[in-house]
């Protein structure tokens, strides 16, 4: 059993994992695991905007209650919120409910240490251990040792507060109009309120969550609905976050797209010419685009490469001492501010460099020249070393010969999805299509 991928536990509701017995089990093991002999002995709890959301709230709650600890709720809130809160409030852990930019049907579950970091994968192993061991039930206690549970009303408020404060006092954003794509997940208050309340005039589109229309063709993986609204309201920029709002995705003031990579540039040149560049590097993935790795290659900043997933850019950045990394996802952490990736502090930074320039985003990133990319997913029924068939190795090195050294390819498992992601990079998009196709298919008549 194998129940953590790279982003916590993931699937769809109400079967295994995320059904209410087996939730129930995950809050007791967490608990067992977490828990101290002395301290407060509590668990901070968010949620993104999903239906599903109060079934699997009430069941960790219960879990952990059971084995004598503690929960804060805080209703929905951004990803990056819960890890913020736990280290503010001094809490022993926190939860998020979420599936990310998954359909609503599906929901997970991600810890965060004391630390506002992802759990290791020690304590990962540990839980899950726990979760099959048959006598996690008699190791509850009684009476007075059975946790509570608190709710904070004021939650939103705080994080708001504190991602205000990661710009300079006195700053405004006034004269900026901006579309803001809350994908009706977590982030449906917190982002339009943060740029209101610095003066940006915000336009908000997908803002009325129903349980059940997070990520519904809006959202950081669904642009075209920011790209029109821009042009529309003849707008500054654009940003759509995914449902927890871990990442943001931005448009220009031409409906162009802005990704992850694009802005990972700009903040570490600005970064650099202000002297807290820390390290003189970035950290990305391996999906990190080669335009970005030879834009700042020219403006003398390292650019260090991590397996796909937030997490373990974080774990380079804390390792290596670095202040900036993230992924062309528009997973971005900013380390001086937060321990995760952060939509509603990434989309603060980029208006405050486009207002502290006073220029455009299109020009902000007018020097970087990304590569095309082709992206295709192939849906699979079980896990296989990619390796370990030759067909699938005999396409991918036939693609790489044909590049000639012009490109690259990444064929990967998911980490969150039972699908394999095929990559391929080069600066022909005639061919890397071709190229990418060829090995879907590949990938598609022996693994499917």
């Amino acid at each position: 059993m194998k129940l953590f991928g790279t982003d916590g536990i993931r699937g769809r509701v109400n079967k295994y994992p995320m059904t209410p017995e087996n939730v129930l089990k995950i809050g007791m093991a967490a608990a067992g695991v977490l828990k101290k002999e002395h301290g407060r002995n509590t668990v901070l709890i968010g949620k993104d905007t999903r239906l599903s959301g109060y079934m699997i709230e009430s069941a960790l709650t219960s879990g952990i209650c059971s084995m004598g600890m503690n929960v804060t709720l805080v209703g929905p809130i951004p990803t990056p919120g819960v890890a913020f809160l736990t280290r503010a409030l001094r809490l022993d852990a926190g939860i998020v409910i979420s599936a990310s930019h998954n359909p609503y049907e599906d929901n997970g579950i991600k810890f965060f240490s004391s630390d506002g970091f992802k759990l290791p994968d020690e304590l990962e192993k540990r839980i899950e251990d726990l979760i099959i061991d048959d006598g996690l039930g008699e190791k509850r206690p009684s009476g007075s040792g059975i946790g509570k549970a608190y709710r904070l009303d004021d939650a939103t408020g705080r994080y708001i507060e504190y991602v205000k404060a990661t710009i300079p006092k006195g700053i405004t954003l006034e004269g900026i109009k901006v579309v803001v794509d809350c994908a009706n997940g977590a982030a449906y208050k917190v982002t339009p309120w943060v740029l209101r309340e610095l003066g940006a005039e915000v336009i908000t589109i997908n803002d009325k969550p129903d349980g059940i229309n997070i990520n519904k063709g809006c959202g950081a993986l669904h642009l075209e609905g920011i790209k029109n609204a821009v042009k529309q309201h003849r707008a500054h920029v654009g940003i759509a976050h995914d449902g927890d709002a871990d990442r943001v995705m931005f448009c220009d003031e031409k409906g162009t797209t802005v990704d992850g990579d694009q802005i990972i540039g700009i903040c570490a040149v600005e970064f650099k010419d202000e002297g807290r560049l820390s390290g003189d590097a970035v950290v990305s993935t391996v999906m990190g685009n080669l335009g970005l790795e030879h834009y700042l290659l020219k403006n003398r900043i390292g650019f260090i490469r991590t397996k796909v997933g937030d997490r373990f850019v974080a774990e380079k950045m804390r390792s290596g001492g670095y202040n900036l990394g993230g992924e062309q996802s528009g997973h971005i952490i900013f380390s001086d501010y937060n321990t995760t990736g952060d939509g509603p502090i990434t989309a603060l930074q980029t208006m405050y460099l486009m207002k502290k320039k006073n220029t455009s985003l299109s020009k902000l990133v007018s020097g970087i020249k990304l590569y095309p990319q082709v992206l295709i997913n192939v849906g699979v029924e079980r896990r296989r070393d990619l390796k370990s068939i030759p067909a699938i190795k005999s396409v991918i090195e036939g693609a790489e010969e044909r590049l000639a050294g012009k490109g690259r390819v990444l064929v990967r498992p998911s980490g969150t999805e039972p699908k394999i992601r095929v990559m391929v990079e080069g600066v022909d998009r005639n061919l890397i299509e071709r190229l990418a196709g060829e090995i879907a298919r590949v990938v598609k008549e022996k693994m499917a």
